[in-house]
């Protein structure tokens, strides 16, 4: 086992990152231990995040420190490997669905570093009193205005600070070629966002890219 980012590891089972609560699953994943360090296999085909990994992204932009803001928390997957990776931050973790959030919960009560926020991402200003100024807004949500909807987060990204977003293009618009579903969102992120890398993750998730960038 080899550390590939920062609290990102790898060997033959794929991707993990160190438990921050040793013993607890969050999703079903498996629990490796080495060397008295427990470790959560993280699943490309559970998590997106896993998915562009696995599919050759560069930039894993977290330490143990970041603050992030996390859009479209769900049920909690992702959110808690992004804990795992920075066990000294924190993450903002939005949902809108009440009951995404009632699951979601169960994993936030056991991670000090999740502040979860029932809340829609569409309507920054509504959470805006409990958030900081964040490294790291990372962005799953399957709605029409993905990229706007980042954008009206973007107040709360510390300049040169990191967007990751996974576009669903069939969210966007089901009657168009994906591909100029992922140009017009980058087009929309780019007067705002330099973006530094594009992965197609649709070995994993059909329909699905991957967007990372720096704040201007």
């Amino acid at each position: 086992m080899k550390e590939v980012f920062s609290h990102v590891y790898a060997d033959e089972r794929g991707y993990l990152t160190r438990n921050l609560v040793p013993g607890r699953r969050v999703y079903g994943e498996k629990l490796i231990e080495r060397d008295g360090i427990e470790y959560r296999v993280w699943n490309p085909y559970r998590s997106k995040l896993a998915s562009a990994l696995s599919s050759g992204l560069m930039d894993l932009p977290f330490t143990g420190t970041s603050k992030v803001l996390y859009l479209g928390a769900a049920t909690g997957t992702t959110v808690s490997h992004i804990s795992d990776i920075v066990d000294s931050g924190v993450v903002y973790a939005v949902e809108f669905a009440p009951r995404s959030m009632r699951e979601f919960l169960n994993v936030a009560r056991e991670r000090p570093n999740i502040v979860p926020i029932l809340a829609d991402a569409k309507d920054p200003l509504s959470y805006a009193p409990l958030i900081e100024k964040v490294d790291v807004i990372y962005q799953d949500i399957a709605q029409v205005e993905q990229a706007d909807i980042l954008v009206r987060n973007l107040p709360f990204l510390r300049p040169g600070g990191h967007i990751m977003l996974c576009i669903k293009a069939r969210s966007i618009d089901v009657t168009k070629d994906p591909e100029l579903v992922f140009k017009k969102e980058v087009a929309t992120l780019k007067p705002f966002v330099d973006v530094t890398e594009t992965v197609d993750i649709s070995e994993y998730e059909h329909d699905h890219s991957f967007i990372v960038g720096i704040k201007r």
